[in-house]
Parts: structure tokens; C-alpha cells; sequence
């Protein structure tokens, strides 16, 4: 799942992907991105770089005006320290700005949108969580949107052929 080392042109320089949520845009329609930092332990950071990390079920909370990261999966490299007790799926504390959290916290609490981890990736030594502001789809929703996709990629072969 993880890339290690790809470039991705749209963080800008100096910037690469960790993990990617894919599942999170099938279910989701996503309305707003926000970049957080996240407060990591030393053995997560080098699990991190060894690309042991998962994004699949993670969601984040709002809890007492902070954001909380849960159900990341990040498993702990063999060669961890011994004298630690990793724990994959602790909950991590998210880093945003004082603004950023009062608009979310509005969102999520007033109009019911939900917190989703996107993606992670490095940015200037330091990792980031992309989250975004979500909708659930219903069924239908993603039956239209794959509906749209597959013409998409129809309408493209067309254009290559002729």
C-alpha cells in the first residue's frame, strides 16, 4: 500500500506519500482538506518510513477542542526497542490551527459532516495527515460515481483510438 520515496506533485517540494486512503473517497464525498500534523513516538516515526502503516478505518474525533487520529494502524517495526510496549492503533493527536479546529468543530457538531484521514506523507522532515470534511454516500451515490468514472475512462479510449 505505502510508496516509499514517490513524489507527489501537488504537495509541492519536498514532499512524499505515505499511505493513501482510497476507500475514504468511494465512501465519502469529501467537501474541504485540511493538513494536520501528528504527534508521533519515535518507533512510529521509523515504522512510517518503512511504510507499515495503514489509513483504511481511521477517523478522527473532536474531543475537548483537540483533534484525535483513530484507528490508523501503524504497525511497530521487529527491531523496536524492548523496553516499549507498542500499541498499533493508540489514538494520536492531531495538530491544527486554533481557527481550523473551530471550523470543524461547527461542521462536524452542527451540520454532521465526519473527519476522515486521507492521506499521510512527509512535508520538510515532518508528517502530515491530510483530513477531509465528509458526507456519507448512500449506495446509489456510489453507483453513479463509478457509473461516471467507467465513462470517463470509456470516453478517453475513444478519444486515443480516433
Amino acid at each position: 500500500m505505502a510508496k516509499k520515496g514517490k513524489k507527489n506533485k501537488d504537495q509541492g517540494p519536498g514532499t512524499s506519500t505515505i499511505v493513501v486512503n482510497r476507500k475514504a473517497r468511494h465512501e465519502f464525498f469529501i467537501e474541504d482538506t485540511y493538513e494536520a500534523g501528528l504527534v508521533l513516538e519515535g518507533w512510529e516515526v521509523k515504522s512510517l518510513r518503512a511504510g507499515r502503516v495503514q489509513l483504511v478505518d481511521s477517523y478522527v474525533i473532536l474531543k475537548n477542542g483537540e483533534a484525535w487520529l483513530l484507528g490508523a494502524l501503524i504497525n511497530p517495526l521487529p527491531t523496536a526497542s524492548t523496553h516499549i510496549q507498542p500499541d498499533p492503533t493508540r489514538t494520536r493527536k492531531l495538530l491544527l490551527h486554533e481557527h481550523e479546529l473551530s471550523r470543524l468543530i461547527g461542521a462536524v457538531e452542527r451540520k454532521g459532516y465526519t473527519l476522515v484521514a486521507l492521506k499521510m506523507y512527509w512535508k520538510k522532515g515532518r508528517t502530515k495527515v491530510q483530513i477531509g470534511l465528509a458526507k456519507g454516500k448512500q449506495q446509489h451515490d456510489k453507483r453513479a460515481t463509478e457509473k461516471d468514472r467507467e465513462w470517463q475512462r470509456q470516453k478517453q479510449r475513444i478519444l486515443k483510438e480516433g
